[in-house]
């Protein structure tokens, strides 16, 4: 047997990488040659990179079976490769096409249902292209940094690191009212003398700072999110135009927004917003989809998905502020809501109540451990509707569904490399992948979400 002589690339090294496609997550994929792997080359991801770039990159980590590296230049751009709109880190997929997006994101759908999870015969819908392209997101968490001269900055990480943030003036992601909000923020912090916290020492009090927008009420909603430390919040409330103004205090050592004790400056503690006809009430910390309009067609999409008579029993498993359970509540017979979230169970309670639905109960509690309780309270689910976060279903969430033996499920997941193993550990417990239906919430990003729809054989 022939030895290959093939050294993988270290950490540091810069390689000139022809890039063939795109990775689920967005990364390109490169093959250095000469392997001796026998699969055709020894794999690298790059980030920055789209389909048909020769690109100039620096690996950043180095595994046995596969590199990652970061763009340092594009030697020569794909034909495919269009002018970016934005210079902002969050929408890396804004060189390709939107036309090519959509069609990148479809065929990683069908490869993660088949690849990973080994299922067929399904029906799978045409992606339902966004709205709008920018300018869409109704929820934005930006950090606090310095600048090499020493100037505060509000912005986000740069790819690839966890210490430097670069400057936004225009997040082309958020509205114009949102952008304005975060620099009316900035510019009283700079008045304030106020400084950034070192991602390295941990020293100084500003970290982050959370803009949140009803797109139909109007309405903003700003926290501003601090190290242990004082604020002047009578001059900051004078600063900013909001419908809710707040301050989150935290010592924890990473970076997260949603730690520490939150109180209210000035204002409503709960975001107004109207979507699928109702009128919801959202608190800081509560989970809401980013994308307004389209989260109005994705829950769309799902309710037609569920196939209600008007008679069923519905679980809504991961509901968060209650936005699937009640859109569908009027053509269920009963709903049951499942979080593990206590604020968003209240808010999932207070919107019931104003929107006059009294067929929904909701409870408080980590589905894995509170799923079999809640079958013993309400009986056995006819639909359960599942939403759950970017890590999908644990085997053991998996098998607690499994034994509550609803007879169809309509699973909303905004990872399909998750949700195929979850559809395929449902269908080898005998249900049916029916039908899928990809829906693009995140233009110029790889994030994609869909409804799948599984039936009791």
């Amino acid at each position: 047997m022939e030895t290959s002589t093939f050294t993988r690339p270290e950490r540091g090294a810069e390689l000139e990488l022809a890039v063939e496609s795109l990775a689920y997550g967005g990364n390109g994929i490169a093959r250095l040659e000469g392997s001796g792997d026998g699969r055709g080359g020894y794999v690298v991801f790059v980030s920055g990179a789209i389909p048909g770039d020769r690109v100039r990159a620096v690996v950043t980590k180095r595994k046995r079976s596969h590199a990652e590296a970061r763009t340092l230049e594009v030697l020569e751009p794909s034909p495919e490769r269009i002018a970016p709109v934005a210079d902002h880190p969050g929408a890396p997929w804004q060189v390709l096409p939107y036309e090519r997006q959509l069609a990148v994101k479809q065929e990683q759908v069908v490869d993660a249902l088949t690849r990973i999870g080994h299922l067929e015969g399904y029906a799978l819908d045409e992606i339902v292209p966004a709205i709008e392209q920018w300018r869409y997101r109704n929820k934005l968490e930006y950090s606090f940094g310095t600048a090499a001269d020493g100037t505060l900055v509000c912005g986000f990480h740069a790819p690839g690191s966890w210490h430097e943030i670069v400057p936004v003036a225009d997040c082309m992601l958020a509205s114009e009212r949102s952008n304005a909000a975060r620099e009316q923020v900035l510019a009283w912090c700079r008045s304030q003398g106020l400084k950034a916290m070192d991602r390295r020492t941990h020293v100084g009090l500003l970290r982050n700072l959370v803009v949140r927008e009803g797109r139909r009420t109007g309405a903003l909603q700003v926290r501003i999110v601090t190290g242990p430390g004082e604020l002047d919040t009578a001059s900051l409330a004078g600063a900013v135009e909001c419908e809710g103004l707040m301050w989150t205090r935290t010592d924890a050592m990473a970076e997260s927004t949603a730690v520490g004790e939150t109180s209210l400056i000035a204002g409503a503690t709960a975001l107004e917003e109207e979507i699928s006809g109702l009128r919801l009430a959202i608190s800081p910390l509560a989970f809401f989809q980013t994308n307004t309009e389209m989260a109005e067609r994705l829950y769309a999409i799902a309710a037609e998905r569920a196939d209600l008579k008007g008679w069923e029993r519905v679980f809504d498993l991961y509901c968060g502020i209650g936005t699937v359970g009640l859109s569908i509540a009027a053509r269920a017979g009963e709903v049951w809501g499942l979080e593990i979230v206590e604020p968003a169970v209240a808010d999932a309670i207070s919107n019931a109540k104003r929107n006059e639905i009294d067929n929904a109960t909701f409870f408080a509690g980590d589905v894995r451990l509170a799923l079999r309780e809640l079958v013993d309270e309400a009986s056995r689910p006819d639909v359960c509707m599942i939403d759950p976060p970017r890590a999908g279903l644990s085997q053991k969430v998996v098998r607690r569904i499994i034994e509550a033996s609803p007879r169809r499920i309509v699973y909303i997941s905004c990872n399909p490399t998750t949700l195929a193993p979850n559809a395929a550990q449902l269908v080898e417990a005998g249900y049916v992948l029916k039908r899928v239906s990809p829906v693009d919430m995140f233009p110029q990003t790889p994030h994609i979400e869909c409804v799948a729809v599984l039936e009791r054989a």
